[in-house]
C-alpha cells in the first residue's frame, strides 16, 4: 500500500514546503510592517493570507493524517520516520520526500519563531497604545482593582484631560 500512498506523500508534503515558505515571508513582512508606523493596511492584508496559508498546513496535515492511517500511523513526528522507513525498505527513493520534510520541519521553526516575534510586538504597541489612551482619558499609570475574574478592571467614570 506504502507504494501507492508514496507519491500522495511526497506531493502533498512539497505543497505544505512551498506554504510553509510562503507563511515565513509574509511572517517576514509583518515584521517589517510593525517596525514601521502606522501601516494598519498592510499589517490587515498579511493577516489574512497568513490565515490562508495556516488553513492550507491545516488542510495538509488533515490529509498526512489520512495517509499515515492507511500504514495504522498516528500522526507525529516519530510516525513520518517510521512512515519514511516502511517507504525505503518498499524500495521506494524517499530522499527527495525526507530532504523536503526536513525543510519543512525547518521552515515551520521559523514560522512558529517569528509568530511569536511579532505576537510580542503587537501585545507591546497594544500596552502603548492602552497606555496612551489612559492618560488622555486621565486615568491613573496602573489599575488597583480586579474583577472576579482576576482581570484589573477600568474605572466606569473617567475624566478627561483634553477634550477636542
Amino acid at each position: 500500500m506504502i507504494v501507492k500512498t508514496f507519491p500522495v506523500t511526497e506531493q502533498l508534503i512539497l505543497n505544505a514546503l512551498g506554504f510553509a515558505q510562503q507563511l515565513n515571508q509574509e511572517l517576514a513582512r509583518e515584521a517589517d510592517a510593525l517596525k514601521q508606523t502606522q501601516q494598519p493596511e498592510v499589517i490587515n492584508e498579511i493577516a489574512a493570507k497568513k490565515k490562508q496559508l495556516v488553513a492550507n498546513l491545516e488542510q495538509f496535515n488533515s490529509q498526512l493524517a489520512q495517509v499515515l492511517a492507511t500504514e495504522n500511523l498516528p500522526n507525529n513526528q516519530e510516525s513520518i520516520k517510521a512512515y519514511f522507513n516502511r517507504a525505503e525498505e518498499a524500495g521506494v527513493l524517499i530522499a527527495e520526500a525526507s530532504e523536503n520534510w526536513t525543510k519543512l520541519m525547518v521552515a515551520c521553526t521559523e514560522c512558529r519563531h517569528l509568530n511569536e516575534q511579532n505576537g510580542a510586538g503587537i501585545d507591546l504597541l497594544s500596552r502603548h497604545t492602552k497606555r496612551s489612551l489612559d492618560i488622555l482619558k486621565g486615568k491613573s499609570e496602573f489599575t488597583n482593582t480586579y474583577g472576579a475574574d482576576g482581570a484589573t478592571q477600568s474605572d466606569r467614570h473617567s475624566q478627561r484631560l483634553i477634550s477636542v
